[in-house]
């Protein structure tokens, strides 16, 4: 999953990003060393918070557009 690239680009930190979603940074984290898979919800929450696919966000397609 691309969620490490794309919090990093915008300059967002694990904590702002939890806060933002609803979430705690522990979850997060795990998601980004992926010790642990995000639910299909939550996939659609950190895809539409960045404004791409989740083809994208899971690394399918190289194309971040929403369709």
């Amino acid at each position: 999953m691309r969620l490490k690239e794309l919090r990093k680009s915008r300059g967002i930190t694990q904590i702002k990003l939890a806060i933002d979603l609803n979430m705690n940074q522990n979850s997060i984290s795990r998601y980004e060393s992926n010790e642990r898979e995000a639910d299909y919800s939550t996939l659609i929450a950190i895809a539409d918070y960045f404004g791409v696919s989740l083809d994208y966000l899971l690394e399918r397609t190289d194309d971040p557009r929403m369709l």
